[in-house]
């Protein structure tokens, strides 16, 4: 459907505004304005509290999973062979685990519920976490790792979660706030891990607990995610509201018993699906490497520390949670999210390939050291740089996820949800390992040069979803072929 400069342009009307920290202000679109009831069983006030719940839950996850970023690395060393290979291999498991998980969570929640399988989803999370701090071998750092990722399938969950409780017109703008929940835990939780690592706190901690809790700088931030985890579980079983009813979840459990392969198999197929499962990936391909590709290349290039490059992560995350959490549900509410995908996607491209060029582009601007002494010309080239990657990537991310709703039938949300997640995931599995390949055997620029070219077929394959309309509709598998 087509969101044009007629539908919502007041920019006002039914939409709430939560105050979720001092610095961050987000403004929650109400599932109920403009809505009919569509037989979700929730209706005016539980499901703008659905919504809510939905957010602050997806944030407590990911504050979990940001918690660990800091210290995975060095927690991984201090295992032997826990090399910086180890260190790839834990980051593809997870990632891995998303992939087979993330349909499959899905699909289960179309059948019995987005609030059971949050719910126990956020269990697993809590055990994944805990068998992380307590890990004394890399096996069960790498089980962790990967019982956390099959877990962090949720996501697909909570975002057929919102298309449950919003009229179409509204859903990007909705969609974008999962985004930057998912922001805002990136951007506090590897704060909060960073200051529960410092020694100092850990033996703070480690006086006030039973000498039968092992505290240390890898323990103590473990168990805080899953500490975090565990409050998401609390808030779910207490506040959320179940979005399906049970006529719903029975339809769905009639013709959605599908293996995965068969899902993607049905959306590849698709017209609608396929230009956008092969968007995610090459968007989650190319932006997963040149993540992980960052840090080395402001280390080697700019000679920054591990403390200036966590503040340089933490900008990122700043401009995302702002791009999604108030720029995207304004620009939906005038713009179609063809268009707007299109715009991401280019605002992406350029900014991926001229990550090489930060420097050059700082050698033309202003040194404004004398209004702070931090603010040279190299840090102002890499901070305009570095602008276009969260703003580029967080339209686009959202609109796509707004596609994907769109061209989905209204039975299969979460089974669609779940396939493009997974397709990340799988690109997020193999993405990292071959741009760092490039960067250490090409050099320093290949990764991102060959990051901005992955994206450039994206934009024609969404100047292509305004061609196909087909709704997905996984078919129920053959009798005659039923073993």
């Amino acid at each position: 459907m087509r969101i044009g400069p007629g539908v919502g342009r007041d920019g006002m009307d039914g939409v709430r505004t939560v105050r979720t920290f001092p610095s961050v202000l987000i403004r929650l679109p109400d599932a109920e304005a403009g809505m009919t009831d569509s037989g979700t069983g929730i209706t005016g006030s539980r499901r703008r509290r659905g919504l809510a719940v939905v957010f602050f839950v997806v944030f407590l996850d990911l504050l979990g999973f940001g918690i660990i970023i800091p210290i995975l690395p060095y927690y991984t060393r201090t295992f032997p062979g826990g090399t910086e290979f180890v260190i790839g291999l834990l980051a593809a498991s997870y990632s891995a685990m998303q992939f087979v998980f993330a349909p499959l969570l899905g699909s289960l929640s179309d059948r019995v519920g987005r609030r059971p399988v949050l719910v126990v989803s956020l269990c697993g999370s809590v055990v994944a976490w805990t068998v992380f701090g307590l890990a004394d071998a890399l096996w069960l750092l790498f089980l962790s790792r990967m019982l956390a990722g099959a877990m962090g399938g949720n996501l697909s969950t909570a975002q057929a979660y919102v298309a449950d409780v919003t009229p179409p017109e509204r859903r990007a703008a909705a969609l974008g706030f999962i985004g930057a929940a998912f922001g805002l835990g990136f951007i506090f939780g590897p704060g909060i891990g960073a200051v529960l690592s410092f020694d100092a706190t850990v033996a703070a901690v480690d006086g006030l607990l039973p000498a039968a809790v092992p505290i240390s700088r890898f323990s103590l931030p473990s168990f805080a995610a899953a500490a975090a985890s565990l409050a998401g579980v609390l808030v779910a079983l207490l506040f959320l509201p179940e979005s399906r009813t049970a006529a719903e979840s029975a339809g769905a459990t009639a013709t959605e018993r599908t293996s995965s392969i068969t899902q993607l198999r049905a959306a590849v197929a698709t017209p609608g699906l396929r230009p956008l499962l092969l968007a995610f990936f090459l968007v989650s391909f190319a932006f997963s490497g040149v993540q992980v590709m960052f840090v080395p290349y402001v280390a080697d290039i700019y000679g920054y520390t591990a403390a200036q490059s966590a503040l340089l992560l933490t900008y990122i995350g700043v401009v995302a949670v702002i791009t999604q959490g108030v720029l995207v549900g304004r620009l939906s509410a005038r713009y179609s999210p063809v268009r707007l995908s299109l715009f991401g996607t280019a605002l992406l491209v350029v900014g991926v390939g001229a990550i090489p060029a930060s420097r050059a582009i700082g050698s033309v601007l202003p040194d404004l050291t004398a209004l702070a002494p931090f603010l040279t010309a190299d840090l102002l080239g890499l901070l305009l740089v570095l602008t276009l990657l969260p703003l580029g990537n967080g339209i686009l991310s959202v609109t796509l996820t707004a596609l994907v709703s769109q061209r989905a039938s209204a039975a299969v949300q979460g089974s669609a949800f779940g396939i493009t997640q997974g397709a990340g995931s799988l690109a997020r599995t193999v993405g990292p390992p071959v741009m760092g390949g490039l960067y250490f055997a090409v050099g320093y620029w290949s990764p991102f040069v060959v990051g901005s070219v992955l994206l450039l077929p994206v934009l024609w394959l969404v100047s292509r979803l305004g061609v196909t309309q087909e709704a997905y509709e996984p078919r129920p598998a053959d009798p005659g072929h039923a073993r």
